[in-house]
């Protein structure tokens, strides 16, 4: 499965890579998280509760920053264990482009589900990556449109 998508933020792709790697504002912005831990600097765990279609299920799992080009972007490497629901893995290339000061944040992201998810459909699984992915950048952006705002002129 892949997703792809574009996002304008307003806010210097300074402040947009740091927040990428600051835990309060991703716990803030990933939808459905419970929990999320720093474990290296570029290294987070997480638990996240989602519903998939009919399914809910609670997952903990890892997530990996590589192939860092501060701040032009980087790979994101994640992968998560729901139990009984199944499992979730993935990559995703995010780039940041400076346009003014707004910033132009893009992402290809590939996914591979097994377990009960796989049984849902790929159309639905699909849409809810796709849901879940755009409620993460439309928080994200929002939040640092906040933090640029409260910044003295």
């Amino acid at each position: 499965m892949e997703i792809t998508g574009e996002h304008r933020i307003a806010a210097p792709r300074a402040a947009v890579w740091a927040a990428l790697f600051d835990v309060e504002t991703l716990k803030a912005c990933i939808p459905g998280c419970k929990e999320l831990e720093q474990t290296s600097p570029t290294g987070f765990r997480a638990k996240v509760q989602l519903k998939v279609g009919p399914m809910s299920a609670n997952f903990a799992g890892t997530v990996e920053l590589q192939d860092i080009e501060a701040p032009e972007g980087c790979r994101i490497v994640g992968q998560g264990n729901g139990g009984v629901a199944g499992f979730a893995k993935g990559a995703s290339a995010v780039t940041l482009a400076a346009d003014g000061e707004e910033t132009v944040l893009g992402y290809a992201a590939t996914a591979e589900i097994g377990g009960k998810l796989a049984s849902l459909g790929g159309r639905l699984v699909q849409a809810t990556a796709r849901k879940l992915a755009d409620q993460f950048f439309t928080a994200f952006a929002e939040r640092l449109k906040a933090s640029a705002a409260a910044l003295p002129s």
